[in-house]
């Protein structure tokens, strides 16, 4: 049961989420440093759009991987539209 929540792509949410770390942990230094606001602006939206994109990634993946677990085997015309929810998925 303990690898039942773990997907191929944690290692490299776990990877992005420490580089996401490390650079929040920079900004924190900048900010301490009294560095300008703009400067300061601009990497705090990369540390958001880093964080977004783990977030994407892990949710994309249990989408991707348990929800076909979960509802078992369906009809040619159900597994469509499944699919089709699995696409339309990407874009959020």
């Amino acid at each position: 049961m303990a690898n039942e929540y773990k997907h191929q792509s944690h290692p490299e949410i776990v990877k992005r989420l420490k580089r996401a770390n490390g650079h929040l942990q920079s900004v924190i230094n900048m900010i301490e440093q009294e560095k300008p606001c703009l400067e300061l602006a601009q990497q705090l939206h990369a540390v958001e759009r880093a964080i977004q994109q783990a977030k994407r990634v892990l949710v994309q993946d249990h989408i991707e991987h348990c929800l076909d677990d979960a509802i078992g085997a369906l009809e040619p015309e159900q597994q469509r539209r499944v699919d089709e929810f699995k696409a339309i998925a990407r874009y959020l």
